[in-house]
């Protein structure tokens, strides 16, 4: 198993430290399996990305984007564009969204999980 690169742990751990409201509250919901049983980690590695929520059970990552995504269309496409290509499936949602309607976007992610997997 390949070493993952110190700055990007560095960088997770200190993302993992000072969460927006939206992940803060987002993950009061998918913590400890809160989320039918499904066990999500936060802010996790995988290649040169860390992504805000991941299911490994599900292959499920959950993005939140705000104001530090706009203007970055082309660096969010390839990073999608990677991810996909590890077998993942990537849900975006705005911070707004979890905000005004956390049980809305918890219903999404629900309904991704128990769908039955792609081969």
């Amino acid at each position: 198993m390949s070493k993952k690169p110190e700055h990007l742990t560095q960088h997770a751990r200190e993302m993992r430290k000072s969460p927006t409201a939206a992940e803060r509250l987002l993950w009061r919901h998918l913590r400890s399996k809160r989320l039918a049983g499904y066990k999500f980690r936060r802010q996790q590695q995988i290649g040169p990305y860390i992504a805000d929520f991941y299911c490994s059970d599900g292959r499920l990552i959950i993005e939140l984007d705000g104001d530090a995504h706009e203007n970055k269309e082309t660096y969010d496409s390839n990073r999608q564009a990677f991810l996909e290509s590890q077998g993942l499936t990537v849900l975006r949602f705005w911070n707004s969204d979890v905000l005004d309607n956390v049980h809305g976007v918890l219903e999404l992610i629900c309904l991704r999980l128990e769908m039955p997997a792609e081969r």
